[in-house]
């Protein structure tokens, strides 16, 4: 049964369908056709025969007809069952969309990469070669136009590089992809910022706690409204209802006792809540107030 890590990735590509050229055009240098539109597919590829093959993900590129397919699969790790059916996936998308088609696979680490890259000798001299990434071949997204205009690249760079020995520079990616979080729905809000605080060692989680959110000269709506033009002007009230906006965005519908208390939040409590809602994983952990409940309202 997929993991729930296994099923988060998968929706990171889901939601941008662009992700997947996108990775292979930059991370792995390939030449993509022409194209005007991308879309998922079916990832049903099972042929007349009874044996069911269903791949994580289908992604076509589209230029009023498919000119390639892309067949996307999350590893968690080695599987030698894979790479008897992979072939397979491939063969009949083709099959169906009568044009180019290749398997990108996404590894957990650099081992499940190291197998999932080897060549799959078919016989006859033919053999089947899988494009992959793993975490070193995600692009490291530390500019935060970038991060702002790919929310999902931003979040999986967060998570590929959570690890990196320059905690410092992991804290940058995981603050980044949070802060591109901020401005989606609710729903993929929470998810995003979960995803990237439980991808986090402890060390890069403490060195993204400590990081001061205001010294940065952020370009996204949040950041100009709330870091810049409202902190400048001194305007507290202007910046209670971004906090209660963000708040009711990253968490769901507050209840009238999380607005009558950020309503009395002074200049320092509402910066403190705007720092802490980077990295909480819960309304009461982003307001400070761990000892008492005040959920969200349903």
């Amino acid at each position: 049964m997929p993991s729930h890590l296994h099923e988060a990735l998968l929706l990171l590509f889901r939601n941008r369908p662009t992700l997947a050229p996108e990775l292979l055009r930059e991370a792995l240098n390939l030449q993509l056709p022409d194209y005007t539109d991308v879309r998922i597919d079916s990832a049903d590829l099972t042929d007349i025969q009874p044996a069911e093959y269903r791949a994580d993900l289908v992604v076509l590129l589209v230029r009023d007809m498919p000119v390639l397919g892309i067949v996307l699969e999350v590893q968690l790790s080695s599987d030698e069952d894979k790479r008897y059916v992979w072939p397979a996936y491939v063969a009949n998308l083709r099959a169906r969309i009568r044009c180019q088609v290749c398997l990108l696979v996404i590894a957990a680490d650099e081992g499940v990469a190291r197998w999932a890259c080897k060549a799959v000798e078919l016989g006859g001299g033919n053999r089947f070669v899988p494009w992959v990434l793993g975490p070193s071949g995600i692009p490291e997204i530390t500019d935060e136009k970038r991060a702002i205009e790919d929310p999902e690249l931003a979040v999986l760079s967060a998570m590929a590089h959570g690890h990196d020995r320059n905690t410092a520079k992991a804290a940058r990616i995981a603050l980044l992809a949070q802060m591109a979080s901020l401005g989606l729905d609710a729903e993929r809000s929470t998810l995003y910022g979960d995803l990237v605080l439980h991808s986090l060692p402890e060390a890069a989680r403490r060195a993204l706690q400590m990081m001061n959110a205001s010294k940065y000269e952020y370009q996204s709506e949040f950041a100009r409204r709330y870091f810049g033009q409202g902190k400048a002007a001194g305007k507290v009230e202007g910046r209670v209802e971004i906090v209660l906006e963000l708040l009711a965005t990253r968490y769901g519908m507050l209840s009238a006792a999380v607005e009558t208390h950020v309503r009395g939040a002074g200049s320092a409590e509402l910066d403190a809540i705007a720092k802490r809602m980077l990295t909480a994983s819960t309304l009461d952990e982003a307001l400070g107030v761990p000892g008492r409940t005040m959920r969200a309202s349903r």
